[in-house]
């Protein structure tokens, strides 16, 4: 049964071989901005896990903006108690537990704890190739990012939540 939790800074050398499965090197996050993440925002970074093993990882900051900036992969702040735009930054499924809902069930999680704490939206950036999966699930494409993380095209998604 697929169980989905809050990060523990003991799950960090799973998460970074799950991200280097899932992103190129220069799209993956670094092991600094892993590190961060554990310990700056432990309230919106979570992992699923079957029978103890790690399945997948969705993770992010909440921000001003409605959009991600490319800032955000390395420079990130504790976030607000409550409003804000949720983000994510990483949502990456080991190829061993893909295809099973894992991803959805990462989603429909953060989204859950967003709803709670009164997000405005959940806003995320993501290749040409994953826009219909996100539509899927009620995003909206806003088109073309200005992001140049990992020197590749993005595109803003994102969701109302209130």
């Amino acid at each position: 049964m697929l169980n989905i939790r809050k990060v523990k800074m003991e799950d960090f050398p799973e998460l970074v071989v799950i991200e280097h499965l899932c992103f190129s090197k220069e799209e993956a996050a670094t092991k600094e901005a892993f590190e961060k993440r554990i310990q700056l925002i432990p309230d919106s970074f979570f992992v699923a896990e079957e029978d103890g093993v790690l399945a997948g990882l969705i993770n992010g900051p909440v921000i001003d903006t409605a959009f991600i900036t490319d800032e955000l992969f390395s420079e990130i702040q504790v976030n607000p108690a409550s409003g804000g735009h949720q983000t994510i930054l990483g949502l990456a499924v080991s190829p061993h537990f893909q295809k099973r809902g894992v991803a959805s069930a990462l989603l429909a999680h953060l989204e859950k704890e967003a709803r709670e704490n009164k997000r405005e939206t959940i806003t995320l950036t993501c290749k040409e190739n994953l826009i219909r999966f996100y539509e899927n699930y009620g995003y909206l494409n806003s088109g073309v990012s200005s992001s140049e993380h990992g020197r590749v095209i993005w595109y803003n998604m994102s969701k109302k939540l209130l």
